[in-house]
C-alpha cells in the first residue's frame, strides 16, 4: 500500500511492495512485459505485481505461473490500450480504461506502490499527471533517465517532458534528481551539475545563470556548470537541463552508440583477415558490449508526481524491462515520493526562515 508522508521515518526496506505493470505498452507488449515480470518476481521475493491489460491476452500467458507466485501475481483487466503513436489528448480523454490509466489509478488509490509502462511517453506523463497530480512545491514533473559514463552512469533530467523551463523548474529538477540518486544508489549527497556551454558562472543564457544561483543556495551538493563532454566523463552524478536539451542529448547519444556498433560490425566483416581479427577480439568486444549495454540503464523516473511512475524504453526486451522493474521497486521500497516531499518542505522552510531574518 502507498504510505502517507509521515511513514518516511519507518524502516521501509522491510516493507513488501506492489508494482502495477502495463502489460500492453511498448513496441512488443505482453511477449516482453510478462516474461520480464515473472523473472523479476523470481529475483525479488519481497515484491508483488499487478499485471494490467486485456485479460483474454494476459491470462493465457501467466496461467502456468499462478501456482509458482500465488498472491504475489494478480491480474487487473483493462479493456483499452494506448498506441505508441496515439495523440496525447486522445489517450487522456478517450481511453479511460486503458492499461496505462488503470496503472496510474492503482497507484493513486494505494493498491500499488509504483507503476511501470513501456508505452507512449507523452501519454504516460499526461495521464500520470492528471491522475496523480504533482507534489507540493513541484511545478512540473520531469523525466529522469540514465546514461552510461566512463566508469559508471549518470542521471540526466529533464529528458523531454518540459521544453521551456524557468530557473525555478531547473532548481526543482536538481532537488528531485538528488533525491532519486540518493534512493536508487544509496548515496547521501550525490553531486549535481547544471548543463551549460561552459564551466564559468558567466556562461549561458539568463535562465541557466539564474538557475545556477538558485542551485548554489539550495543546500544540495551542487558542483556548478558542466559541459556536454562532462556527461560521459561522469563529472556529476546528476546533470540538470531543460527537456529540449535533454532529449537532444539522449537521442544524439543513442544515435552515436548505434553508429559505433554498426561501424565496428562493418569493419570486422570486410575480409577474411578482419573476420579473424574479430574472432580474436571477441572477449574484448563482449566485455565492451556488456559494460555499455543500454538495456542495463533502462527505466526513467517520472519525478514530481504524487506517486511513483517509471517509464521503460518502448523497444525494450525482457532483460531491459526487468531492469526498469528493478528501479521502480527500489524507488518504492525506499520511499522516493516521501523523500522528495521532505526535501522540498525543508527547502521551503529554509527560504521562509532566511526571508524572515532578512
Amino acid at each position: 500500500m502507498r504510505r502517507s508522508h509521515s511513514a518516511f521515518f519507518l524502516d521501509i526496506n522491510s516493507m513488501a511492495i506492489t508494482i502495477a505493470v502495463d502489460c500492453m505498452g511498448g513496441d512488443h507488449g505482453p511477449v516482453v512485459t510478462i516474461p520480464a515480470t515473472l523473472e523479476f518476481l523470481r529475483r525479488d521475493v519481497g515484491s508483488s505485481v499487478i499485471l494490467v491489460g486485456r485479460e483474454e491476452v494476459v491470462r493465457p500467458l501467466v496461467s502456468s505461473a499462478v501456482a509458482e507466485f500465488g498472491s504475489r501475481l494478480t491480474l487487473r483487466h483493462a479493456s483499452e490500450m494506448v498506441a505508441m503513436d496515439e495523440p496525447v489528448a486522445s489517450a487522456l480523454r478517450n481511453k479511460r480504461d486503458s492499461s496505462m490509466r488503470v496503472c496510474a489509478n492503482l497507484v493513486k488509490d494505494g493498491t500499488a506502490d509504483a507503476a511501470l509502462s513501456a508505452g507512449n511517453t507523452g501519454a504516460l506523463m499526461a495521464i500520470s499527471r492528471f491522475v496523480l497530480k504533482t507534489l507540493p512545491g513541484i511545478d512540473r514533473p520531469a523525466i529522469a533517465g540514465i546514461l552510461p559514463t566512463h566508469d559508471g552512469h549518470v542521471y540526466v533530467l529533464d529528458l523531454g517532458a518540459n521544453v521551456d523551463c524557468q530557473p525555478e523548474h531547473l532548481l526543482q529538477f536538481g532537488i528531485m534528481g538528488s533525491v532519486l540518486v540518493s534512493v536508487l544508489e544509496h548515496r547521501e549527497r550525490p553531486s549535481v551539475g547544471l548543463l551549460n556551454i561552459g564551466e564559468e558562472d558567466i556562461k549561458g543564457n539568463g535562465i541557466v545563470k539564474q538557475a545556477g544561483e538558485l542551485l548554489r543556495d539550495s543546500g544540495i551538493n551542487f558542483i556548478g556548470n558542466v559541459e556536454g563532454n562532462d556527461i560521459f566523463k561522469g563529472t556529476a552524478d546528476i546533470v540538470v537541463c531543460d527537456g529540449f536539451v535533454g532529449n537532444v542529448v539522449l537521442k544524439a547519444s543513442e544515435g552515436l552508440a548505434t553508429m559505433i556498433a554498426g561501424g565496428l560490425k562493418e569493419e570486422f566483416s570486410r575480409s577474411l583477415l578482419t573476420k579473424l581479427a574479430a574472432l580474436i577480439s571477441m572477449p574484448v568486444l563482449k566485455a565492451f558490449k556488456q559494460r555499455f549495454d543500454h538495456r542495463a540503464y533502462n527505466g526513467a523516473g517520472l519525478l514530481g508526481l504524487n506517486g511513483i511512475v517509471f517509464k521503460s524504453h518502448g523497444s525494450a526486451d525482457a532483460y531491459a524491462f526487468r531492469c526498469a522493474l528493478d528501479r521502480a521497486a527500489e524507488a518504492a521500497r525506499n520511499g522516493l515520493t516521501d523523500k522528495i516531499v521532505s526535501r522540498m518542505a525543508a527547502m521551503t522552510a529554509s527560504t521562509v526562515s532566511a526571508t524572515a531574518t532578512a
